[in-house]
């Protein structure tokens, strides 16, 4: 029996919902019984282990498909669209998600040799997962069986987990997320700035000035770690707030689209149809009627 199929029947018990919190802290298991259509996500700096189905992800101009046995990881606030190509309710996509925590990836580096600073590259990365990684997780997931376990086993399981990512090729990205103050630390700075302040307007060289960087290093390493532009991805998070404005309140998408910094109606329209496939007035609807 493999040792994805063991993960498997060890997550069915609690794999009851989208996504399930578990008793293991920053562990979370999915299930979705059926493909999606492409929709927008922004992933949190998680890694995240397939188990079954598979799923596709369009970040910038790159698309990855990864499936069973494979790894996602992703460093920061990445905006993408995601999709569940492949999972039936006999055999659902299910996944496991441990949420990256910098303090303890910093933890487990102070135990191996410093090496020198990697270069910025993108901010996420796939592959599949060895059988040493594999076993690890199969660890992790049996303590939720054992809670009384769990509270001292969970964390150096988790530990080993990193170690074997820090060992392979994603130990440049978990470096990354664990210095203190790197250029990837200094690009996230930009980018929560951007989140918090989405409706107002934004010039690159403001960016770069919270950053540290010059202009064109700052555009260069925001674009590697984002697969987007600084405007591209402060785009997305005004259409992200605006789907979510518009699945709460009555259908006003003019009013939303000015609270949001768009300084013309029509084009928000445009640009929200492109990214979720729907008018804003016919998406809220759709959403609305969803969350009843």
């Amino acid at each position: 029996m493999s040792t994805t199929t063991d993960l498997k029947r060890l997550i069915r018990p609690y794999a009851l919902q989208p996504k399930t919190a578990t008793s293991i802290a920053r562990l979370e298991i999915m299930r979705l019984d059926h493909p999606t259509d492409l929709q927008p996500v922004i992933y949190e700096p998680a890694v995240c282990l397939v188990l079954q189905g598979a799923k596709r992800a369009v970040i910038g101009e790159k698309v990855l498909a990864y499936g069973e046995g494979d790894y996602f990881i992703a460093a920061a606030e990445v905006a993408a669209l995601g999709r569940i190509s492949a999972a039936t309710p006999d055999e659902p996509y299910l996944a496991l998600t441990l949420l990256l925590e910098p303090q303890v990836i910093a933890g487990v580096l102070l135990d191996l040799p410093r090496g020198i600073e990697p270069p910025v590259s993108s901010g996420f990365y796939t592959s599949t997962a060895d059988s040493k990684l594999l076993d690890a997780w199969l660890r992790l997931v049996s303590v939720l069986e054992r809670p009384d376990e769990a509270a001292v086993l969970a964390p150096m399981i988790e530990r080993e987990i990193l170690f074997r990512l820090l060992q392979g090729p994603s130990g440049v990205l978990l470096r990354q997320i664990a210095g203190s103050d790197n250029r990837l630390s200094s690009i996230r700075k930009a980018m929560a700035w951007l989140r918090q302040h989405y409706a107002e307007p934004v010039r690159v060289e403001q960016l770069a000035g919270i950053a540290g960087m010059s202009p064109s290093v700052f555009h260069k390493h925001f674009k590697d770690v984002t697969a987007l532009s600084p405007i591209q991805y402060q785009k997305q998070i005004r259409l992200h707030e605006a789907r979510r404005q518009l699945s709460q309140a009555p259908v006003d998408a003019a009013g939303v689209a000015f609270s949001i910094g768009y300084e013309s109606a029509s084009q928000f329209s445009r640009e929200y149809k492109r990214l979720f496939g729907a008018s804003p007035v016919q998406d809220a609807k759709q959403l609305q009627s969803l969350i009843g």
